[in-house]
């Protein structure tokens, strides 16, 4: 089992940055690669970046790239979603999930093995 929590959600203006935070505890965090996804509400959840076990690998949604950026500290367990600029249209339930299956489904929500609770994200205009 991999517990995984969410943070730094909040309420921010169009334009405006936020960092989101998950930590992971339980089974070797450096062997899941980890993925950010998204729900807003009526809409299916949607992927929004991934990473690779080891760091090297890097995906996101053609909505957030060039604008969000996601990066993980292996011997802190924890994985981050640097979003900047964002958008009214950003504004979603973020869930972190964790991914033992390898990278060629990383995108897809089906994929990913643990779940974290969520963290809300609101953006402004």
């Amino acid at each position: 089992q991999v517990q995984l929590v969410e943070s730094g959600g909040g309420l921010v203006q169009a334009g405006g940055s936020l960092r989101l935070s998950c930590a992971a505890s339980g089974r070797t965090f450096s062997n899941y690669n980890m993925g950010w996804f998204r729900q807003a509400p009526g809409k299916e959840r949607e992927f929004v970046a991934a990473i690779s076990w080891s760091g090297a690998s890097t995906f996101y949604a053609d909505s957030v790239k060039g604008r969000f950026t996601i990066s993980r500290d292996n011997a802190k367990n924890t994985v981050s979603l640097q979003m900047n600029s964002l958008k009214p249209e950003d504004t979603a339930f973020y869930y972190c999930a964790a991914n033992h299956r390898g990278i060629s489904r990383i995108i897809v929500p089906a994929a990913y093995d643990y779940w974290g609770q969520g963290t809300q994200v609101t953006v402004s205009s």
